[in-house]
Parts: C-alpha cells; sequence; structure tokens
C-alpha cells in the first residue's frame, strides 16, 4: 500500500465546505471529500470518526476564523466605521448561514460531535457578547434605538446575511442596498 498523502487542515476545510454547499448534509461523504483530496478514505477515519464529527470541527473552525476578525471590531473606531467593518467580514461569508443551517442537521452520534456541538453554541454566545461595546457605542452615539434589545439589533444585523439575492444585483450593490436597509430601514 501507498504512503498517504497528506493535506492541511485549511484544504481539509475548504473541502468540506464546497462539497457541504454542492451536496448538503445527506450528500456529503467521506468517499466523495477522499475524492478531492486525492486521498484514501481510511485517511480522513485517521482524524475523524464520522461525517458529524468532521461537520462540528469545520464550523468550530469557521468560527474562529470569524472571531479572529471580529476581535478587531473596537480598532476601527467610531460605531460608523465599526458597523462598516462588521458588515465586511459578515459579507466576506455569505454561505455561512447555509453551512450553519446544514449543521443544524448533524446527528449527535459520538461524545465529540455533542462537545463539538456545546462548544460551538457557546462560540455563539461569545461572538455576541464581543459584540456588547459595538451596540453600546450604537446606543450612546444615538446610531442605534435604545428601546430594542442588544440581541434582537445583532440579530437582525447577523440575518440580514440571508437575504436572498433573488434578481442578481451585482454584489457590491446588493450588499450596499442591505447595509443601508440595516442603518435606515426603508422609509425615505
Amino acid at each position: 500500500m501507498g504512503r498517504d498523502r497528506k493535506f492541511s487542515i485549511t484544504e481539509l476545510y475548504e473541502h468540506t465546505q464546497a462539497l457541504l454547499l454542492e451536496v448538503g448534509y445527506e450528500g456529503f461523504t467521506f468517499s466523495l471529500l477522499a475524492e478531492r483530496l486525492h486521498v484514501a478514505r481510511g485517511t480522513i477515519y485517521k482524524y475523524f470518526k464520522n461525517k458529524d464529527e468532521l461537520i462540528t470541527a469545520f464550523m468550530i473552525y469557521e468560527m474562529n476564523q470569524f472571531m479572529k476578525k471580529l476581535e478587531q471590531i473596537e480598532e476601527k473606531g467610531d460605531f460608523e466605521r465599526q458597523f462598516t467593518y462588521l458588515m465586511e467580514i459578515i459579507f466576506e461569508r455569505t454561505e455561512i448561514q447555509e453551512l450553519i443551517n446544514i449543521t443544524k442537521q448533524v446527528n449527535t452520534t459520538n461524545e465529540k460531535t455533542v462537545a463539538n456541538q456545546t462548544y460551538f453554541k457557546s462560540m455563539s454566545i461569545n461572538m455576541y457578547t464581543c459584540l456588547q461595546n459595538f451596540v453600546q457605542l450604537g446606543k450612546q452615539e444615538g446610531k442605534l434605538n435604545p428601546s430594542l434589545p442588544d440581541t434582537m439589533i445583532l440579530g437582525f444585523i447577523f440575518q440580514s446575511v440571508a437575504i436572498p439575492n433573488h434578481f442578481q444585483l451585482p454584489r457590491e450593490q446588493w450588499v450596499q442596498s442591505i447595509i443601508e436597509m440595516v442603518s435606515n430601514g426603508i422609509r425615505t
């Protein structure tokens, strides 16, 4: 038997993401992933017991990448600059909403998967906690409605990425329109 080909964690997760978006949770298999990575299927099993373990580890990796960027938000200055930065990093990964929905299909089949899901949920809470200063700054500067709950404001901002672009507006126009709607509403 030949030597196993090496692959990086980045390469593994890039192919995991591409396959999940192409074939969904049900269609995702280690066989397809191994084919993309040009390795034997058993090579992947050396690291993960099943696809649920891999998918939850992948989502933790994605959240870590996002959190590294998010932690820089306070360096951006006033609320408007922080808001623009937040929208930029959210819209860098418009497929994240679809990936989160795919992750909801994961079966909690073993301890590692359960631990990964629990950790991912705690990371989501940490993300909202990290943004508390952002929301408070917006309220202090009179840019955000002080009567709205912080979590409602953040949820609305994060869900804006899920607005479909049915008419295929150019990406920049679509993103700027969403930013305008989140910032100022739909009224003139």
